[in-house]
C-alpha cells in the first residue's frame, strides 16, 4: 500500500505547484522592471505522462521557461490580472493536493491502528 503511486504523484504535483508559486511571485516581484519576461511553469504534461504509462513521477518541480506573450514598452510582459489569477489557482490546487496527500496518509494511520 505504501508504493502506491497516489503519495508519489501527489507529492510532485505538490513540488510543482511550489515551484509555480515562486515563480508567480518572482514575476509580480519584476512587474516594473525593464525587459523582465514573466516565468511560467509547466509539470502537469510530465506527471499526466509518467502516470498513463505507470512509472513513479519525478518529484522535480517542473520546467520553467519565459513567456512569449506580447510586451509593453519598456520590454516586460508581465501582467497583473493574470499573475494573480495563476497565484490563486495554484494555491486552490495547492491546498486541494495536500489535502488528498493528508487523507491518503490518514487512511494508512488507521489502517495501521486497527492490526
Amino acid at each position: 500500500m505504501i508504493g502506491e503511486l497516489t503519495p508519489a504523484a501527489l507529492h510532485a504535483a505538490l513540488s510543482g505547484l511550489s515551484q509555480r508559486q515562486r515563480v508567480t511571485a518572482d514575476n509580480i516581484a519584476n512587474i516594473n522592471t525593464p525587459g523582465f519576461l514573466a516565468g511560467r511553469v509547466e509539470f502537469e504534461s510530465a506527471l499526466g505522462g509518467a502516470l498513463r504509462s505507470g512509472e513513479t513521477p519525478q518529484i522535480n518541480g517542473g520546467t520553467t521557461a519565459r513567456s512569449l506573450e506580447p510586451t509593453n514598452t519598456n520590454g516586460n510582459n508581465v501582467n497583473l490580472d493574470a499573475e494573480t489569477l495563476i497565484a490563486t489557482e495554484t494555491g486552490l490546487r495547492y491546498q486541494l493536493a495536500l489535502s488528498a496527500l493528508d487523507g491518503k496518509y490518514n487512511s494508512i494511520r488507521t489502517a495501521l491502528r486497527t492490526q
